[in-house]
């Protein structure tokens, strides 16, 4: 009977189901974020967060168990959209030193003043963020090689290893208050790439 009714189900209405199941998460991620810029983390509640969203709190729980899981949901979507942001810089035009600058900055600039709260913790924690990290070290060290067989930066370093020294330098940004710091910083670590002399 259950199969039978699912086969009669137009696809349609599947497809209208699915959208409104998008559009009503990603309006609580939407007002989450609101609420917790506004009061804090640790101040916004379930009921704000249905009322703020316009949805029941029962409805609510059906997509997520509490806050916590509301703010790791957000965070992930920010990661992916900054991740997508970072390859369209990476996949310009020009050489790699220079595509590898733009992605540098534009990941630094992204971290820039990042304090270290209880929301930071408990999101930084998340399994996508070690996803989205292995996957910017993936793309670090493939411009670096390529950088490296054009001469544009050194070889005597593994590729991985100086993938891996970008982001380590790079998280003295989270301190940062100015994009002029940042910009330096890049610029700093951007010389250590460079061939030896």
């Amino acid at each position: 009977m259950d199969m039978m009714y699912f086969c009669l189900v137009p696809k349609l209405w599947n497809d209208t189901i699915d959208a409104h199941r998008h559009a009503v998460r990603e309006a609580v991620l939407d007002a989450t974020a609101a609420l917790v810029s506004e009061h804090g983390p640790t101040s916004v509640t379930m009921s704000q967060i249905a009322q703020e969203t316009g949805i029941g709190r029962a409805t609510l729980y059906k997509y997520f168990p509490d806050v916590e899981a509301i703010l790791a949901a957000w965070h992930e979507r920010q990661v992916r959209e900054h991740l997508r942001q970072l390859e369209l810089i990476r996949d310009q035009a020009g050489s790699a030193e220079r595509r590898l600058e733009a992605v540098l900055e534009s990941y630094a600039l992204m971290s820039r003043g990042h304090e270290a709260t209880a929301l930071a913790t408990l999101v930084h924690r998340s399994e996508h963020v070690t996803d989205a990290r292995h996957q910017l070290a993936g793309f670090l060290q493939t411009l670096i090689a390529e950088g490296a067989a054009a001469g544009e930066l050194r070889d005597d370093v593994p590729p991985q290893e100086l993938a891996a020294y970008c982001l380590h330098a790079l998280a003295a940004a989270d301190s940062l208050r100015s994009k002029a710091a940042t910009r330096r910083l890049v610029k700093v670590v951007l010389t250590g790439l460079h061939p030896p002399t």
